[in-house]
């Protein structure tokens, strides 16, 4: 399986302090990378650098073999690849939830709004959400608006989709909709990358679960190893915290 991003001795600091030091991972294509760890480990940072929110203050990020941090890169065009759905998610209150899934393809990607309302019509019918297009956010609850903006980045089409604890500001009840959604596209063979704290969903749908702690990643492996013989202390103490 090649690469889509490698992570080469990334660092990042906020003033003094250094909150990811000398990350180095990968994340080929149709894998689901799960990144778990408690608050404050760096889990957030790690993905807001990679997609280039946050600026790496050192290493790479490898993009299919270039690395889009030596500025000869067009680093609009690379976010376009990467689509991110946050916890909070961000959709536009004043479009409706059509209009929210098509108005960065045709802004960005310059579809025509025809082409750009199939494609959205496709990925809302995906997650369940094509019977209220003309919903505006407000009149959504909060799993529904989560699967609105898993939809609308997927409309972009992007090679990897990155979800920042997606599932943290639902109530209960509605996480099961959400990470049922994650899971189906997991299945489809999408490349993911997804910050949580859902164990159950990255012990069944992770190819690969990273665990990070004080800005490190301290073990890497399968939810196998990872869940069931984690090799380090700071692994086992954190599982025995959360379990």
């Amino acid at each position: 399986m090649e690469d889509i991003i490698e992570v080469q001795h990334l660092s990042k600091f906020f003033g003094e302090n250094e909150i990811l030091k000398d990350i180095n991972f990968t994340v080929k294509k149709g894998e689901v990378v799960c990144i778990i760890g408690s608050s404050g480990s760096g889990k957030s940072t790690l993905l807001r650098c990679i997609n280039l929110l946050e600026k790496p203050n050192g290493g790479k990020i490898i993009y299919h073999g270039k690395n889009i941090l030596d500025n000869k890169h067009d680093v609009y065009e690379y976010r376009t690849k990467l689509g991110m759905v946050f916890q909070q998610f961000n959709l536009f209150n004043n479009y409706n939830v059509l209009e929210n899934c098509t108005i960065g393809q045709i802004k960005v990607l310059n579809r025509s709004k025809e082409e750009a309302e199939e494609v959205a019509m496709k990925f809302l019918k995906v997650v369940g959400m094509d019977q209220y297009i003309n919903a505006k956010p407000n009149q959504l609850s909060g799993g529904q608006k989560q699967r609105v903006a898993i939809a609308r980045a997927l409309s972009m089409e992007p090679d990897v989709l990155m979800f920042d604890e997606p599932t943290s500001a639902l109530d209960p009840e509605m996480v099961g909709e959400v990470l049922s959604v994650m899971q189906d596209l997991a299945k489809s063979g999408l490349t993911m990358l997804v910050v949580t704290h859902e164990m159950g969903f990255a012990s069944e749908v992770a190819d690969r679960v990273v665990f990070m702690d004080k800005g490190v990643i301290a073990e890497e492996g399968s939810p196998e190893e990872i869940f069931n013989n984690p090799k380090e202390e700071r692994t086992r103490e954190f599982l025995r915290r959360i379990l």
